[in-house]
């Protein structure tokens, strides 16, 4: 059997390593070369895709040009005694005449491979291998993202809402309470008034009987 040409080198060839806390999104750097004098095709796939974000996952490397691929370790809870290791695979081929179809392109592939692993200094690294990578996969992870950013921004909105009405029936409630005083100092200035009233209706008929008298 012929040997396969090497298309791709990789750098870091063996792991890629990223460095903690985990709390935010940690970023590596895969660093693929094209050896050959001619362009080729390449894509991305890992065994743990909610796990990472690859930029740019697929595309073409023109004859003896070098691309950065960014790979995006997204937050976690880090586990020291973690074991587990991901791969990385990344598939390449020479790219025809006409790479409009790239799931086509990519039916024939050449695997290269690298794993990642976690350490106690909170650096874990990552296994990179070269085989095909589904966009689907890649498309669910960056959709999943969306859809919690989303999540989380309908939250937001909804708490800030609720602060709003909040402080609404509050200035509802004051607006209705202060009111009562005012119709009680309204009724005593009217019952006031009706006593004022029968004051002087009562003076006017004793002055009418005096003046009778009087006469």
């Amino acid at each position: 059997m012929a040997k396969v040409e090497q298309v791709l080198s990789l750098e870091p060839q063996h792991e890629l390593k990223f460095r903690g806390p985990f709390t935010d999104v940690v970023t590596t750097n895969l660093k693929l070369g094209n050896l050959t004098d001619r362009n080729v095709c390449f894509k991305v796939k890992t065994t743990a895709p909610r796990r990472y974000c690859v930029r740019p996952n697929s595309g073409i490397i023109d004859a003896g040009a070098v691309i950065n691929v960014s790979v995006m370790l997204q937050p976690f809870d880090y586990d020291p005694n973690e074991k587990s290791k991901h791969k990385f695979m990344v598939q390449s081929m020479f790219a025809p005449t006409d790479t409009s179809d790239m799931e086509a392109v990519h039916d024939v592939e050449i695997n290269k491979i690298i794993s990642t692993t976690a350490s106690k200094t909170e650096t874990p690294t990552v296994s990179k291998s070269a085989s095909s990578l589904d966009d689907t996969e890649v498309k669910r992870v960056k959709d999943e993202c969306k859809r919690l950013q989303g999540e989380l921004q309908r939250l937001r909105e909804e708490s800030r809402q609720l602060k709003e009405e909040d402080g609404l029936r509050m200035r509802k409630t004051v607006q209705s309470s202060s009111p009562a005083p005012a119709a009680a100092t309204a009724g005593r200035e009217e019952g006031l008034s009706t006593r004022l009233l029968a004051l002087v209706v009562l003076f006017f008929i004793v002055g009418v009987i005096i003046g009778k008298i009087a006469l």
